[in-house]
């Protein structure tokens, strides 16, 4: 059900865009995430920063896109968030010496600290990627090819996330059970 609300915003953007235009998708957009968000904190109370990053910029970007009438803002979105997500992760990383993976992921995964180090640099550069490729669509393709990058451009956040779980699988560490700790 998640992995389908997840989704739903993005399938319900791109139908707004086949029959009604960028704006209208827009508005769509604008919309379902923020019905998404609401399901989401009903079901579990809160929303991770992360949901609570991407409500503010979907709604800030598309209302300037709807207030200006210039598609050039929501198309940039996805370049900022991502931007912002490698820079964060790297300051984090690199100048702070904490891994945000591992902080997040720790208690539900128990992987060796080089695997954690790995992941979140595999992470710092994936961001960072996405945030370019994002860029580079807006920048020298028309807004309906920006709009199909978007839909099959899930192929890069689902490959790497299968990637990942390829990588980590063989170096993940049993947790001890409640009998064992006791």
């Amino acid at each position: 059900m998640k992995a389908l609300l997840d989704f739903l915003p993005i399938v319900l953007f791109f139908g707004a865009f086949k029959f009604y235009g960028i704006y209208v998708a827009t508005g769509v957009l604008m919309a379902a995430t923020v019905v998404q968000m609401a399901i989401v904190y009903a079901m579990e109370r809160r929303l991770q920063p992360m949901q609570k990053a991407t409500l503010v910029l979907i709604l800030l970007f598309g209302g300037l896109t709807l207030a200006l009438h210039d598609d050039r803002f929501i198309k940039w979105k996805p370049t900022v968030l991502y931007g912002a997500m490698a820079l964060a992760l790297a300051v984090a990383l690199w100048g702070m010496g904490r891994n945000v993976l591992k902080m997040l992921l720790g208690s539900q995964l128990v992987l060796p600290d080089r695997i954690w180090r790995r992941l979140g640099v595999a992470w710092v550069f994936y961001c960072a990627f996405m945030s370019a490729i994002n860029a580079y669509v807006a920048l020298y393709f028309s807004t309906d090819a920006w709009v199909n990058f978007k839909l099959w451009g899930y192929v890069f956040p689902i490959a790497f996330l299968v990637a990942q779980g390829l990588y980590v699988a063989p170096h993940l560490q049993a947790q001890p059970s409640d009998k064992e700790s006791a």
